[in-house]
């Protein structure tokens, strides 16, 4: 791994943590003082230049990344691809898109109000997928997508930056299922995403996933402070699709409720239940 990937995966961390703090209670929890091994970091954009997800993907293909992977999600009206490295220290990378035309008119004019204040020669430079917001946007806009789309909110939120890490359970010494680490991460006072159960997926798609629900943080917007849920981080236990060969893809269906961990109603349900 050459120094300048490190520091990239250095940097996008950090940004990471500060909006989930967290994050790093699980590496306690889990890892006990030991390296946790990240299975593979996930992004959100829109589906318009100059931020379309053939030209963040470009920055990864410069690393070494290849695409290995194509999702649809009718439902969210969003597609996705899948990036893998050689080297199988390097997480593999998941990178959607929100495909705008298919919302209201409404929701398609903010979303372009906010891609329009975008400087392109920023989106050239690999820091730019921890960049954060490069925008204004008030609450009420916010709320307005918010209504549409979580996704299109969360984005208009927090902008450019991983949405989440995830553990990679087959390279934690202590679990040998994810139901394990599952019940240490509840005893330790997580609260799981239980849309379509804690356990998303099976052996027999060749891949389990569950994850933590996001925190909450404060975000400025225009007119006014508001706490919001910010990033989560996932579990994901892989098995062999060929003697000593795991499998390295994703499962739509599975990924679909993963999406759920930063939905505010969802969470308000979910503690409800509770």
């Amino acid at each position: 791994m050459s120094q300048q990937v490190e520091q990239f995966f250095e940097n996008l961390w950090n940004d990471y943590i500060k909006l989930t703090p967290s994050a790093a209670k699980v590496h306690e929890v889990l890892g006990q003082g030991r390296d946790i091994i990240n299975d593979h970091v996930a992004f959100r954009t829109f589906n318009l230049a100059p931020v379309r997800l053939e030209t963040l993907a470009k920055h990864f293909e410069a690393m070494g990344y290849v695409a290995a992977g194509d999702y649809t999600f009718e439902a969210k009206r969003l597609q996705a691809k899948h990036f893998e490295h050689a080297d199988p220290r390097l997480p593999k990378i998941f990178i959607s898109e929100l495909l705008v035309e298919e919302f209201s008119p409404e929701l398609q004019a903010i979303v372009k109000q906010l891609v329009e204040q975008i400087d392109p020669a920023a989106v050239q430079q690999p820091e730019f997928l921890y960049s954060g917001t490069h925008w204004q946007i008030s609450s009420n806009d916010y709320e307005r997508l918010l209504e549409e789309s979580e996704y299109a909110a969360w984005m208009a939120a927090f902008g450019f930056r991983a949405n989440h890490f995830t553990v990679n359970v087959n390279e934690l010494p202590d679990y040998a299922s994810l139901e394990q680490v599952n019940e240490t991460l509840k005893n330790a006072g997580f609260r799981l995403n239980s849309s379509g159960g804690e356990i998303k997926g099976s052996p027999a798609v060749y891949l389990e996933q569950s994850s933590t629900m996001a925190d909450h943080m404060p975000v400025r917007f225009s007119d006014m402070e508001k706490v919001i849920p910010s990033c989560f981080y996932e579990f994901a236990k892989r098995y062999e699709v060929a003697p000593n060969k795991l499998y390295t893809g994703f499962v739509a269906a599975s990924a679909d409720k993963i999406f759920e961990s930063t939905d505010a109603r969802a969470a308000a349900a979910q503690n409800s239940d509770a």
